[in-house]
């Protein structure tokens, strides 16, 4: 073996090896400025109470400064700020004496030169950012070199190894802007304002709207972070109510829209956009199809006018095949770290391919479920979930329920609102499609009620509106 292939592969680590450090792989110092660290401990030691507050407030931990001794004081700051003591130099310098780490940050003579280091409190914000900063840069090298080792190491399961490395470099990023619990003046303000518009009954929409008023009346729009599931059996009309939902939220009558996304598991991107431009230009599909459309007649027209709409809306369409929930998650995160997105479709729920084929199919269901749930509170959407009935209600000849959702009872206890479409009972059962109006199900909803309401279907166009006699 040569000397190059000899090199190139890497010697296998032992267990009891500590993990190879970020700034040894990397061949220099990760990023730190002492002074800044120490200006900040001077606006501490300055004005203790105000200014350790501002460093709590600001998520600035011990672990975010550089050196060892900057760590020490920093911590000690903290512990007589939680006790509730008094903080200055002469107090500090007897607690670290106390707890016999005086001589380990380099004595009297550090922290007196590390007071007198600024003289006002002034730019305390800005070194506290500073500091915040640098952390946050060691932090995501110290992932990376983990990812890196970690593929060094790899022994099976690409799409969880994928994920948990997404997931650890976006806690990174999230750390630092997200709380785990919340004082409760803020989620207080929000619903009242939520509260104020009921009472005045105005009707405003505090979330994304569905273009249809009866069912935003249940409703008050899709609401941020929740999963909402749209059940039918095949053939009902569960794509184009979705595609509907997909046209109302990203280019309303009033106002602007929101970035949706569309994941499509069963239709191709080039499907969904013949039936979107049909359906808004109203034009007749099967006589699209057959060619008895004139060629620069009205519909033409209308179709290009539609196609331009189109191509400048915020709808983002992923027609990809055999999709993870892991998958789909990184794809939806990519997209929201360009930009916000407003509102999510996944068509159909289960098509969505297992992370591990060997578990029962409720199991992998209920993973999938719990996945798309998740990704409505991470990326703070509401996310339309399109899923199968099984075929209880056709046999009984009765309204679909919640138990009749496919596969899992983990899809209406993961929901936070439950859809279902089903024919009108005086429709013609010959045939198990649409009919030219449907009845749309509100099954369940945490935070309204639950009722029916009737939609149009315009079978000739793949469109439903609001329902009239």
């Amino acid at each position: 073996m040569s000397d190059d292939a000899k090199f190139s592969r890497r010697r296998p680590r032992n267990n009891d090896e500590p993990p190879m450090d970020a700034a040894a792989l990397i061949g220099r110092l990760p990023p730190h400025s002492l002074e800044a660290e120490e200006y900040l401990l001077s606006c501490c030691l300055l004005d203790g109470n105000d200014v350790v507050a501002r460093c709590l407030e600001g998520k600035l931990a011990a672990s975010a400064f550089y050196s060892a001794a900057n760590r020490i004081v920093y911590q000690k700051l903290i512990d007589l700020y939680n006790a509730g003591t008094t903080i200055d130099l002469a107090i500090v310098a007897e607690e670290l004496k106390t707890s016999r780490q005086l001589e380990e940050i380099g004595g009297y003579a550090y922290l007196t030169r590390i007071s007198g280091a600024i003289p006002t409190t002034a730019q305390a914000g800005y070194f506290i950012e500073k500091v915040r900063e640098l952390a946050l840069l060691r932090e995501l090298i110290r992932v990376a070199t983990g990812a890196v080792e970690s593929c060094y190491n790899y022994d099976g399961g690409l799409e969880e190894f994928i994920d948990k490395v997404e997931q650890d470099i976006f806690k990174v990023t999230q750390d630092r802007i997200s709380d785990a619990a919340k004082q409760m003046k803020g989620p207080t303000i929000e619903a009242m304002a939520v509260i104020q518009k009921m009472m005045m009954k105005k009707g405003e929409l505090t979330g994304v709207s569905s273009g249809f008023k009866d069912l935003d009346q249940f409703t008050f729009g899709f609401q941020r972070q929740e999963m909402i599931v749209l059940a039918a059996r095949p053939s009902m009309g569960k794509t184009s109510l979705a595609l509907n939902f997909a046209e109302a939220a990203a280019m309303p009558k009033k106002g602007q829209g929101v970035v949706t996304l569309v994941f499509s598991l069963e239709m191709g991107a080039a499907q969904l956009a013949l039936r979107l431009l049909c359906s808004r230009a109203r034009v007749n599909m099967k006589l699209l199809r057959d060619g008895l459309l004139s060629k620069n007649g009205e519909e033409q027209q209308r179709l290009l006018h539609v196609a331009d709409e189109f191509s400048k809306s915020p709808i983002y369409i992923d027609d990809s095949s055999h999709l993870t929930i892991m998958e789909l998650r990184a794809k939806a995160r990519r997209l929201a770290a360009r930009g916000k997105i407003g509102f999510i479709i996944v068509d159909y729920l289960q098509l969505l391919a297992p992370t591990d084929a060997r578990v029962p199919r409720e199991q992998q269901v209920a993973e999938i479920s719990r996945g798309l749930k998740a990704l409505a509170k991470e990326l703070d959407v509401p996310v339309l979930v399109l899923s199968q009935l099984n075929r209880a209600a056709e046999k009984e000849n009765r309204t679909p329920k919640l138990s009749d959702l496919r596969e899992s009872g983990s899809i209406e206890q993961d929901a936070d609102v439950v859809l279902m479409l089903a024919r009108p009972k005086d429709a013609d059962e010959k045939f198990q499609v649409a009919a030219d109006s449907a009845e749309l199900i509100v099954a369940k909803q945490r935070n309204g009620p639950v009722g029916e309401l009737r939609l149009t279907f315009l079978r000739d166009i793949t469109r439903f509106e609001n329902y009239t006699q």
